[in-house]
């Protein structure tokens, strides 16, 4: 079904939970996390730190959780790229998100395949192979309003330049989580027929997750 962008939600987190040690992660086409007392619940973003650069940098909601383990939508099985044993590393809780209001122009970039091309001397036809992505941002117009909550935070987390996870909720229920770093540009654009707008830039530092909508 066709989607328009009205009703999207754009929040930014201000706090994360205790990270938490991750001792296992297993191969299996929803891997198991195990990380002793973790104390999440189904249905948390929980943001993943691993030895698998895949998982690395990665926010998931999670599921099937017990005590001491819980479940990723992510497939682990292909133990060349998810070599086993090594996706240990630590996980925290997205706990406190922002909504960042009033805003207007969403710009996207990135996401796409980076591209390495050649050539065999012997050969007259190029080729070209994936090598991975690019990572996702955004640029979005704000109101120049200073006296909202999503300024206050988008402020801080600029002038603090600590690693932070855009959320952005679809009117239809899909939701899209990109870690990255904030900036934001304050000084107001003016324009003749336009009310003064200031720049928020979100620059992606990995994968993003996608959750469909249910």
């Amino acid at each position: 079904m066709a989607n328009v962008p009205t009703g999207t939600i754009f929040s930014l987190v201000t706090a994360f939970g205790t990270e938490k040690t991750v001792t296992a992660v297993s191969n299996a086409s929803s891997a198991v996390v195990t990380s002793a007392g973790h104390g999440f619940s189904n249905g948390d973003a929980v943001l993943h730190l691993s030895g698998w650069g895949r998982l690395n940098n990665r926010v998931f909601e999670i599921s099937g959780v017990t005590t001491d383990t819980y479940t990723i939508p992510l497939d682990t099985t292909d133990t060349n790229v998810f070599p086993a044993g090594s996706g240990t590393g630590t996980a925290k809780e997205l706990t406190t998100l922002v909504q960042l209001s009033k805003l207007m122009n969403p710009q996207t970039s990135g996401g796409d395949p980076k591209v390495v091309a050649y050539k065999f001397i012997d050969s007259d036809v190029d080729y070209s192979i994936n090598d991975g992505f690019n990572a996702t941002s955004y640029t979005l117009e704000m109101d120049d309003d200073d006296t909202t909550v999503g300024y206050d935070a988008a402020k801080s987390l600029t002038e603090v330049q600590t690693d932070t996870v855009l959320k952005m909720t679809m009117r239809n229920g899909a939701r899209i989580y990109i870690p990255g770093r904030v900036a934001l540009n304050d000084v107001p654009r003016l324009q003749e027929g336009q009310i003064n707008r200031i720049t928020l830039a979100f620059n992606g530092n990995g994968r993003h997750t996608r959750v469909a909508s249910a």
